[in-house]
């Protein structure tokens, strides 16, 4: 089916059920940032393939949502297709549900709304209903896209699972069960004799909870899974195909029950009590069985039901006391324990060595291409599998954490940029590469970004720049704080270099990263939003900070660093605990870019501490010559 085809079938649904719109998020039931492709319907439908995004159909209109990463890809990827790209950073754009309210004018049909509610968390579902009333717009929880998209869909993945040893996690599963459980009943005070539930449907907080792990999802060792805790039990709904006789041992041993993936509806349609769940992540259609509606309920925009596909039977049960909080499973999942941070040391060094080689290689490739005049092409995509092979040579490597992005010259300047095999640039011994990367190793999670310049001379807007993101790159990583401060307090840390010269950066400074787990999670972060999480102690966070010009270059630098108690110091003049950051990631940076005369002594003195110690960690695991490499590259910088 062409884009054209897909809209017109979706549009027939519509009909048939009364609906003026169809929405349909990049989203799916466990609120991934990465998803298996089963459920890849925003995608689908649209044809644009970018990470984040959300499609609106009317009958004569389609509309794509996306953010200022996507722009350029939207625009090559919607030519053609009749759907019109709604730049959603830019500051004129409405919203999905401003634009439904201000420009929806269907006379044929009444102002219905059609959502998939797998697809929307609890809190999502809120919000946008309750903007849709003020223009008298009521939604209808339906899934229209199962209907037409039933040929060449990818089943739900069904891979197995495996245990995740204490060894690596730190912490085992008994004691991880038992601390949310405490958790829960203090948050649930006054709970009805009926006891309580927690709905747990993240599957980087079901993986790091049981301590299991999958590969379900590229780029996320997790399994596809919901997990209902009470009590008296753990249960865990999976497909059960996914578990072989060692699973379920191991699953047996820590008195986990099993159910089919699909039988949580009604699992949780029984509860009774007070039933957890976090509104962030826990998706509609799993609220809507607490509440024990039956499929296919119209709302209104407030969320109350208006009419129902089949009448409730006689005497049934009112539904469980449904209570939103913040997941506790997020929270201390972000505190990494000492097992976890020493994981991730290791990962560290095995990372630095990848990078080592690859530098090493890629400088020798361009400089004999160089001399032999080889003019066969040398790719961002041959760059991107190069890196691959290093890493993979590294013990206990799974996978890639994220698509490496490798982009050369202006393509650095796309922050999500994303080269394939058949499109993308050739790389030759002149101009800038940005190369973002990282490793799912079994002992942690990395992401590293490095810009380095391949050859030619070096345009002093290049070397402002890149001095610019290296100072504020510093200054954040060597930042001291109290106990109780907040990502977005120090954010002005990492660019007040740029701003005092007029540059800034769109995206966020850092982003929580997960042991062994997703890239990227939260609920810290470094960025300009008002995130109410303190920074704590095991907290790791990327400090990246940009600089774009378009159709230039792209220069950012990443390191993983992790909150640590500070050394206490004299000057210290109350009683607060005072905590610091400590480096994770271990790679030398591309001195050649540095404008020296605005580096402080402080600065210079830092970086070729690092280096000392980059070179100290990393070059047991690399041969003779490449530790001659890695030396030259961390050579002391003179002040």
């Amino acid at each position: 089916m062409t884009v054209q085809e897909r809209l017109a079938a979706l549009r027939g649904e519509m009909r048939e059920q009364g609906i003026a719109a169809y929405i349909v998020p990049g989203n799916d039931p466990h609120a991934s940032e990465y998803m298996a492709s089963h459920w890849c319907e925003m995608q689908w439908l649209s044809g644009f393939n970018g990470e984040s995004g959300t499609v609106v159909v009317t009958m004569d209109r389609a509309l794509l949502w996306t953010d200022s990463r996507y722009y350029l890809q939207a625009g090559i990827e919607l030519k053609d297709s009749t759907i019109e790209l709604m730049r959603e950073s830019d500051i004129d754009c409405p919203s999905v549900a401003q634009w439904m309210c201000d420009e929806l004018r269907i006379t044929n049909y009444e102002l219905r709304i059609g959502i998939n509610p797998e697809m929307w968390s609890v809190d999502q579902f809120s919000a946008i209903s309750r903007q849709l009333s003020e223009a008298g717009i009521s939604v209808k929880s339906v899934d229209l896209i199962k209907p037409i998209w039933t040929e060449g869909r990818p089943a739900i993945p069904s891979d197995k699972l495996y245990a995740y040893p204490a060894d690596y996690a730190g912490e085992t599963v008994e004691s991880k069960l038992a601390r949310m459980r405490e958790i829960l009943e203090a948050k649930g005070e006054g709970l009805e004799a009926k006891g309580y539930a927690l709905i747990v449907s993240a599957l980087d907080e079901i993986a790091w909870l049981l301590n299991i792990r999958g590969n379900d999802v590229e780029y996320n060792p997790v399994v596809i899974s919901y997990v209902v805790l009470e009590a008296d039990k753990c249960t865990l709904f999976v497909n059960p195909g996914k578990i072989d006789s060692a699973a379920q041992n191991y699953l047996d041993f820590n008195n986990i029950d099993v159910q089919p993936y699909e039988a949580v509806f009604d699992y949780i349609r029984g509860l009774q009590g007070t039933v957890f769940y976090d509104g962030a992540k826990v998706n509609e259609a799993l609220y809507e069985a607490i509440k024990k509606p039956h499929p296919r309920v119209l709302r209104t925009a407030t969320g109350s039901p208006i009419e129902q596909s089949s009448s409730p039977s006689q005497g049934e049960e009112k539904g469980a006391n449904a209570k939103n909080i913040q997941s506790p499973i997020l929270v201390d999942k972000a505190k990494k324990n000492a097992v976890e941070l020493e994981g991730e040391r290791r990962a560290m060094r095995l990372d630095g060595a990848a990078l080592t080689r690859f530098f090493k290689w890629l400088e020798e490739t361009l400089d004999k291409r160089q001399k032999t005049k080889d003019e066969s092409p040398l790719t961002e995509w041959d760059l991107m599998e190069k890196l691959h092979e290093f890493r993979a040579m590294g013990e206990g490597f799974v996978e890639e954490s994220f698509g490496t992005i490798a982009g050369y010259q202006g393509n650095g300047a796309i922050v999500h940029y994303a080269a394939t095999k058949e499109h993308c640039a050739e790389v030759s011994q002149e101009g800038m590469l940005l190369l973002d990367s990282g490793g799912q190793y079994l002992d942690g999670t990395t992401d590293i970004t490095r810009t380095t310049w391949l050859g030619g001379r070096i345009p002093q807007q290049a070397k402002d720049d890149y001095t610019y993101v290296l100072k504020g790159h510093i200054a954040l990583l060597r930042a001291r704080f109290p106990r109780g401060t907040r990502g977005n307090q120090l954010d002005a840390l990492a660019k007040q270099y740029m701003w005092e010269a007029g540059i800034t950066f769109g995206h966020g400074t850092g982003h929580g990263v997960g042991h062994f787990l997703g890239c990227h999670e939260g609920p810290q972060n470094v960025r300009t939003d008002n995130n109410p999480t303190p920074l704590e102690i095991g907290h790791i966070i990327s400090d990246e900070p940009g600089i774009y010009r378009t159709g230039k270059w792209g220069i950012r630098t990443e390191n993983l660093i992790t909150v640590i108690p500070a050394k206490q110091t004299k000057q210290t003049t109350t009683e607060d605990e005072w905590l610091a950051f400590e480096t994770l990631t271990l790679c030398f940076y591309d001195t050649n870019l540095i404008e020296m005369s605005m580096m402080t002594e402080d600065e210079i003195d830092w970086l070729n501490a690092y280096h000392v110690r980059v070179y100290k960690e990393v070059s047991p695991l690399l041969n003779e010559e490449e530790r001659k490499y890695l030396a030259r590259k961390c050579a002391a910088l003179e002040i």
